[in-house]
Formats: structure tokens, C-alpha cells, sequence
């Protein structure tokens, strides 16, 4: 069963941010090509770190929601660890999206 999970990624794109377009089209194909089908990507701008903890003080936040497998989280963690531009990234599970209706929102007025 697919469940519906929120990818928060964090982006060293020091001296490159031309490219950051690039980066995030190659994010995306990554998650599509393991099997996850991708509901929304945002792109949140680069931000400075309330504290630097490593190598960067700032990086380009990008959210993607996506329905996956459960076990295909995993692999994903293991995948961007291993990438140099994905500087941090953290994985949580949503709740299903639910479909209302118009007459349930003319209630709900």
C-alpha cells in the first residue's frame, strides 16, 4: 500500500546557483525513477541556518510530497545520503489527502 510522505531536502548549491533547476528536475526524476509518484515539488528559497552545525550556513530548501511504498523510503535515505548536493534531508509521513466534495464545503460555510 502507497502511502503519502513529505520530503523536506536541504541543497549545497554553493558557487552554482544557476543550476539549481537542474538539481531539482534530477531530485525529481530520482524519486519517479525508484517508483514514487510525485504530488508536488516546492521550492522554498535558500535560508540561513539558525546555527551552522557543518561545511555551509545556508542552503535551498525544496519539499517534494510524494506517494510511495513504505520500504522505498529507505532506499531514497541511502540514495541522497550518498549525493553531494543533498546536504540534509528528512522524510515524514502525511495523512491520506482527502477528497471533499462541494456540498460538503457548503456545509462546512
Amino acid at each position: 500500500m502507497k502511502n503519502r510522505y513529505e520530503a523536506l531536502l536541504i541543497l549545497d548549491t554553493q558557487g552554482r546557483d544557476d543550476s539549481l533547476k537542474d538539481i531539482v528536475d534530477r531530485l525529481e526524476a530520482e524519486f519517479q525513477k525508484e517508483g514514487a509518484e510525485i504530488e508536488l515539488v516546492q521550492k522554498m528559497d535558500r535560508r540561513q541556518f539558525s546555527y551552522i552545525a557543518g561545511k555551509l550556513d545556508a542552503g535551498h530548501y525544496v519539499n517534494f510530497i510524494f506517494h510511495a511504498e513504505p520500504s522505498l523510503i529507505t532506499k531514497l535515505r541511502g540514495k541522497f545520503k550518498l549525493d553531494p548536493e543533498v546536504y540534509r534531508q528528512h522524510y515524514q509521513r502525511l495523512r491520506p489527502k482527502e477528497e471533499r466534495s462541494a456540498k460538503k464545503l457548503a456545509e462546512a460555510k
